[in-house]
């Protein structure tokens, strides 16, 4: 969700390389040139000839890149920015604690390009049925990187139920605070003069994110 330099500025990392730097940002011109047309003609509607086309590149590297064109909207390169994050906090702090601060202060590094990239990465989720149904393969993948975080943190082992049911409940509660906070705004146009910027307030994720793990800390008790 954040930039890669952000996040190793913050977490104490190495910066990446020129070669990692340049990788980072032909994926992100392939993506934004993909979110782009998604959004003029429709996800179903835009080949990836014409992703590639728009991005200056062949198709064979928006391949390489994005190995399926679900893969344009489901994966970035700040995918790993929560279980470094968790990494960084307090090994005796409440996971869901660390969740939130680790959440909260991605967000509010994000970029002006990042949060439209969020926002539209959010909405296709939302509304392209193909999409929705790899999330179950990428939601398993990323339960098994938080699951041995809270292993590192705890001492039990990858697969303890516990940690998989933790994992597993703290990225769904993340998902359905951002498809609150997209679904809130409307769709783009709607309830306002065409082409108005029907962006959602950044402030309002991060209220929604407080609410969600607030859930989550107090349990299903009412």
């Amino acid at each position: 969700m954040v930039s890669a330099r952000t996040a190793a500025t913050r977490t104490g990392t190495p910066k990446p390389g020129l070669r990692e730097r340049k990788k980072v940002k032909t994926r992100q011109a392939i993506r934004r040139a993909a979110y782009r047309l998604f959004a003029e003609r429709g996800y179903d509607a835009t080949p990836v000839d014409r992703i590639a086309e728009a991005a200056d590149v062949s198709p064979s590297t928006v391949f390489r890149y994005f190995p399926t064109k679900e893969d344009l909207v489901l994966t970035d390169e700040y995918d790993t920015v929560l279980a470094t994050g968790l990494r960084s906090r307090p090994a005796d702090e409440p996971i869901v604690e660390s969740v939130r601060r680790v959440t909260v202060e991605a967000l509010h590094r994000l970029s002006p390009e990042d949060r439209t990239d969020l926002v539209q990465r959010i909405r296709l989720v939302r509304e392209v049925p193909a999409i929705r149904g790899r999330t179950a393969e990428n939601t398993a993948r990323d339960t098994a990187t938080i699951c041995a975080v809270l292993a590192e943190r705890t001492g039990r082992p990858a697969d303890d139920l516990e940690l998989r049911v933790v994992s597993a409940a703290v990225l769904a509660a993340l998902q359905e605070a951002m498809l609150a906070w997209v679904a809130g705004a409307g769709t783009p146009g709607e309830g306002g003069t065409p082409g108005e910027d029907r962006t959602p307030g950044l402030e309002e994720l991060v209220r929604l994110i407080h609410q969600t793990m607030d859930v989550l800390a107090r349990g299903l008790t009412s």
